[in-house]
């Protein structure tokens, strides 16, 4: 007797189920992808105890008639490929023909569907005794998916708490509705209402409707296209970051996808905008012919593959840095109100315009205006003649110019312009100003120093076997060394930008770091030593600076690329606009 024979057709199916349907989230994601396909501009999912007890799906797409919907369920039976060429040009979010079935041999399904001509209900346990009905003639589809896991017993042990599930169900439908704001969604859990959009195609509403008016307020368009992508949505000023990438939300061609390399290309955008281990807000669409992707990779259809990837990432990384640095990135604080996501986008487009002068701006406070800018171009040709640097004529400062007006706590510094009051953290400011010199030292200048009594330098036996294989590094930094001994190193020359009376503690941090990274990036390495050296050569908070040291951190950081955070993602000033500060004293009201 043959040792190999044919798996039933229930058993296949649950073994499929454990690649499709691995939580309650598959199984809404799978659900809600089909009424998309069937052309539904409104979807409502209800849920009873985060999906594990019930899950509802009800569209109001194009239906089905009795024969596609008895069809539906049988393995491997879809309507959106007719042949293998269509496996090149996928255009719909499903299409293996897995995903019903697979969802049917693990739980109990009601389906009630009709094309306008014909109502059909048809129920399944666990994948079988199908039982056929009549039922009413409203167009669309409703699935009733219940017991999920019910003949599964150790599938359903390993779920986790119904709160995880639910939030895993909550993600993924709000990614859905960031990515066809055309279509009207719902979802409840226990008859609570966790979102509800109105389907109005208006993206703005559904950041709206998700993150909240903080948020949507610090949200910034962005467009851009080349021969091969276009891409449109939302990013986040530097200010507002999520502690893990789910706040990343990209999308290709409508379908919600996690892609390490895309993620990774935006974060890269954001590098000393934001600390390392925060993640900006980002909804990313990305249109493409279908042929340059493959999207058949795995059955959850969440992983893409891309031809071409590097004409993405260099659109991305153009499109994303452009616009950053357009924008003054300078928070504000202001007084919390409630707004309409129609005052959110009034202040979205008029973000980098200067509030106009209200009709009841007294004579007071006009002459004010004119003594500070008064004040403002003496102070101006004042710190031509003193400070000790030079800026370079042909570069336009990011910031306008800000007269101290002293420091408090020790840390920061006080000032202004007509515009507001600004709150300007010393050291993360000079931190700033020092990391931008010292990444154009090392890039571009190649002056060293001879040491007249060389640095030694000596190491544990595996420390040294690790470093022998880097001296090309050591050497392109400009740090000349040698062996000396056993597990010992002589350092005979090193750069200029090592800071003065810090030269072997700086060495020796470069040094931990080579050692430290085994997927060694030299522009990594780069940042990292800059922003180290920055650090330990920048004034320090709960210190005396003069008047002087405020001038040259002021009139210094206007001039750097990015001006409003140190190398490490903190913020280096803040402002107070002059009518956020009236609002606070009263003397505005709205």
């Amino acid at each position: 007797m043959s040792k190999i024979q044919v798996m039933d057709e229930v058993l296949a199916n649950k073994i499929a189920a454990g690649e499709v349907v691995e939580k309650t989230m598959n199984v809404v994601k799978e659900l809600v992808e089909n009424a998309i396909d069937a052309e539904a501009d409104e979807i409502s999912v209800k849920l009873i105890d985060s999906g594990v007890k019930e899950i509802e799906v009800k569209d109001n797409g194009i239906g089905m008639d009795e024969e596609d919907a008895k069809l539906a369920f049988s393995r491997h039976a879809t309507s959106k490929l007719k042949n293998l060429d269509d496996l090149f040009y996928i255009e719909s979010l499903g299409f293996r023909g897995e995903a019903l079935p697979s969802i049917a041999s693990v739980s109990n399904v009601r389906l009630k569907t009709s094309n306008g001509e014909v109502g059909t209900l048809l129920t399944l346990e666990g994948g079988k005794n199908l039982k056929v009905e009549r039922a009413d003639l409203q167009k669309g589809t409703t699935i009733t998916v219940s017991d999920l896991f019910y003949n599964t017993p150790v599938r359903l042990k390993y779920l986790k708490n119904l709160y995880v599930e639910l939030a895993h169900i909550v993600e993924y439908m709000n990614k859905m509705a960031l990515s066809y704001p055309n279509i009207k969604f719902s979802l409840t859990n226990n008859e609570k209402v966790l979102l509800n959009t109105d389907g109005s195609g208006d993206l703005l509403k559904v950041i709206f409707e998700i993150y909240g008016v903080d948020i949507t307020k610090k949200m910034i368009p962005i467009t851009g296209e080349n021969d091969d992508y276009s891409i449109h949505g939302y990013i986040s000023y530097p200010e507002v970051t999520k502690g893990n990438r789910n706040s990343i939300t990209t999308l290709v061609n409508g379908r919600v996808i996690k892609n390490n390399e895309i993620n990774k290309c935006i974060i890269d955008c954001y590098h000393t905008y934001i600390h390392k281990d925060r993640y900006p807000v980002i909804i990313l669409n990305i249109d493409v012919d279908p042929i340059l992707i493959d999207i058949n990779i795995h059955p959850t259809k969440m992983d893409i593959k891309f031809s071409k990837i590097d004409s993405l990432k260099e659109l991305i990384e153009e499109v994303i840095t452009k616009r950053l640095e357009e924008l003054t990135l300078i928070p504000e604080v202001s007084v919390r109100d409630s707004y309409s996501v129609s005052e959110v986008r009034k202040q979205i487009i008029n973000k980098e315009e200067k509030l106009e002068k209200k009709d009841n701006t007294t004579y007071e406070e006009i002459k004010l205006d004119f003594e500070v800018q008064e004040e403002q171009k003496e102070y101006e040709e004042k710190i031509k003649e003193e400070l000790p640097f030079e800026v370079e004529e042909e570069k336009n400062p990011r910031i306008k110019k800000m007269i101290p007006r002293g420091v408090v706590l020790l840390t920061y510094i006080v000032a202004e312009n007509e515009d507001g009051m600004y709150l300007i953290d010393q050291h993360a400011a000079a931190e700033r100003i020092n990391y931008e010199k010292i990444l154009k030292q090392i890039k571009e200048e190649k002056q060293k120093i001879d040491l007249l009594i060389p640095i030694r330098i000596e190491l544990r036996k595996e420390e040294f076997i690790l470093l022998k294989t880097r001296f090309d590094i050591l050497e392109e930094l400009g740090l000349e060394t040698e062996e000396f001994g056993n597990n010992t190193i002589i350092i005979r020359t090193h750069p200029t930008w090592i800071p003065k009376d810090r030269e072997e503690e700086t060495i020796r941090k470069i040094i931990d770091i080579i050692i430290e990274k085994q997927d060694f990036s030299f522009d990594d390495f780069i940042w990292r030593v800059a922003a180290t050296t920055a650090c330990r050569m920048s004034v320090m908070a709960n210190t005396y600076i003069s008047l002087e040291d405020q001038e040259w951190i002021l009139e210094n950081i206007r001039y750097c690329e990015n001006p409003f955070t140190c190398p490490h993602g903190r913020p280096t000033i803040i402002t107070y606009t002059r009518y956020e500060l009236e609002k606070l004293f009263k003397r505005q009201l709205d």
